[in-house]
């Protein structure tokens, strides 16, 4: 139990370090700046990458409202649901405090929103808070749908990790303009604390939506795409 949870830590560790970093230190600068593209990428890059990894170990969540749904699924146990949880928030914090000493030592550092989500005044577009509800129980029920289709017994072997990746990237090129996207309460967790835009109290949504959605995506798998479906995961079988 314990490598997978030090799995899950170090793959939420690269999930947020690597995206969040990307919007960090990467995408405000004019004439090396990444923009949204390169953010959506990066955050799909760090999925794929640490899938192949340490997949094999702990499943590659790296996400709560994965791991949430992946129960609701019954491709993995509920006792194991909270430790997970712990993991992958603690290991999302250490990625963001690492940020910030980092990012700190810029001469003209402000930490500003420091790649947080919200909503009204904290969207980068404006979207209300019932925009931001939606887009991310619905982007967050298509990517369990991924996930769960892509590490079926029926799909091809050893290509989960870039399906799903592809649509971390696909979800992120959808919804940065609404909510900076989130679809993983760590991820939005551990940022918020360090923002200077007051994101903390909209904290809520960003765990609500995605685990709403996330149930709503293994439902529709479990009854609706696959009822007779194999257990698997991610990043290949664990042991």
């Amino acid at each position: 139990m314990m490598q997978k949870l030090a799995a899950e830590f170090v793959g939420t560790f690269w999930l947020v370090f690597g995206g969040c970093g990307s919007a960090i230190l990467a995408a405000g600068y004019p004439e090396l700046g990444i923009g949204f593209a390169g953010v959506s990428l990066a955050f799909g890059l760090t999925v794929l990458t640490m899938a192949y990894a340490v997949g094999g170990i702990s499943g590659g969540h790296f996400n709560p409202a994965v791991s949430f749904g992946l129960a609701l699924g019954g491709r993995f146990g509920w006792g194991e649901l909270i430790p997970y949880w712990i993991a992958q928030v603690i290991g999302s914090f250490v990625a963001a405090g690492c940020l910030f000493v980092i990012a700190s030592g810029a001469p003209d550092f402000a930490a500003g929103g420091f790649a947080s989500n919200g909503y009204g005044e904290l969207s980068p577009g404006g979207y209300s808070m019932t925009a931001a509800l939606v887009i991310e129980i619905v982007l967050t029920a298509g990517f369990l749908i991924v996930i769960l289709g892509a590490t079926s017994a029926k799909a091809p072997a050893g290509f989960a990790p870039i399906a799903i990746g592809l649509a971390l990237t696909l979800i992120h090129l959808i919804s940065i303009p609404v909510t900076n996207t989130s679809v993983n309460p760590a991820r939005s967790t551990s940022v918020a604390f360090y923002a200077e835009t007051g994101a903390v109290p909209q904290l809520w949504l960003f765990w609500v939506a995605p685990l709403i959605g996330a149930a709503i995506g293994a439902l529709i798998w479990k009854f609706a795409l696959s009822p007779d479906d194999s257990v698997d995961n991610i990043g290949g079988k664990a042991e």
